[in-house]
C-alpha cells in the first residue's frame, strides 16, 4: 500500500485546510464516518464540519475540561450550541492523558503517572499526536464512538489542526488495544 503523508514544515492552524482536505479523502477511501476534532473554541470543529458533514460523516468536537478555564481555554456555553445547532456533537471532558488526580499529586511530589509518560511520547511526534489519540480516547469513554469501526482523529498545535490520524478506537481502561494505522498529516517538527 502507498499512502500520503503531508509533513508541514512549521505547525500550527495554517495548516487546518489542507489537514481537513487530506482527512477527508482518506475518510471516502476508507468510508470512516466518525470524526474525532479538537476544538478549544470551536475554530476547527466548523471547518471539519463544513468538510465532513456532506460526506455524511459525524464530526465530534472534543474540547478541554474547565479546569483550564482560568488560562482561557475552554469553550463557552454560546461556543458549545452553536456547534451544536450546525450538528456537531461537542464532549467536554477530563484530558484522558493526564491532568487528573494523579497529575496533581506528582505536581506536588514530584514523578509522574503512566498517563503522563503516554503524553510525553505521543508528544515526541508533535503536540497534535498527542491531542489526537487523547481526543479518541475521550470520545470513546463518553460513548460517542462506534467501536468497531475505524476513525479519523484531528489535532492540533496551538489553534488549528496540523494533525491527522487513522485509528481503531480504545477507552483508556483499554489503551492497549488503540491502533494509530494510518498517519495522514503532521507538523516535520514537533
Amino acid at each position: 500500500m502507498e499512502l500520503k503523508t503531508l509533513l508541514f514544515e512549521t505547525a500550527g492552524r495554517h495548516n487546518t485546510e489542507a489537514t481537513l482536505r487530506i482527512a477527508a479523502e482518506r475518510a471516502q477511501e476508507l468510508h470512516i464516518t466518525q470524526i474525532v476534532v479538537a476544538s478549544s473554541h470551536g475554530y476547527t470543529a466548523r471547518k471539519a464540519q463544513a468538510v465532513f458533514a456532506p460526506l455524511g460523516a459525524r464530526v465530534i468536537a472534543v474540547s478541554i475540561c474547565h479546569g483550564w478555564e482560568s488560562e482561557g481555554w475552554t469553550m463557552s456555553a454560546e461556543e458549545k450550541a452553536a456547534l451544536q445547532n450546525m450538528g456537531v456533537v461537542v464532549h467536554t471532558g477530563i484530558h484522558a492523558l493526564g491532568d487528573g488526580v494523579g497529575a496533581a499529586f506528582s505536581e506536588k511530589y514530584g514523578g509522574r503517572t503512566v498517563e503522563e509518560i503516554v503524553r510525553d511520547t505521543l508528544y515526541r511526534f508533535s503536540q497534535g499526536m498527542k491531542v489526537a489519540v487523547e481526543c479518541v480516547l475521550m470520545a470513546a469513554d463518553a460513548g460517542l464512538l462506534d467501536m468497531d469501526q475505524e476513525v479519523i482523529a484531528i489535532a492540533g498545535t496551538g489553534e488549528g489542526a496540523d494533525t491527522a490520524i487513522v485509528c481503531k478506537p480504545a477507552y483508556p481502561r483499554t489503551f492497549h488495544t488503540l491502533e494509530i494505522r494510518e498517519v495522514l498529516a503532521k507538523p516535520r517538527v514537533p
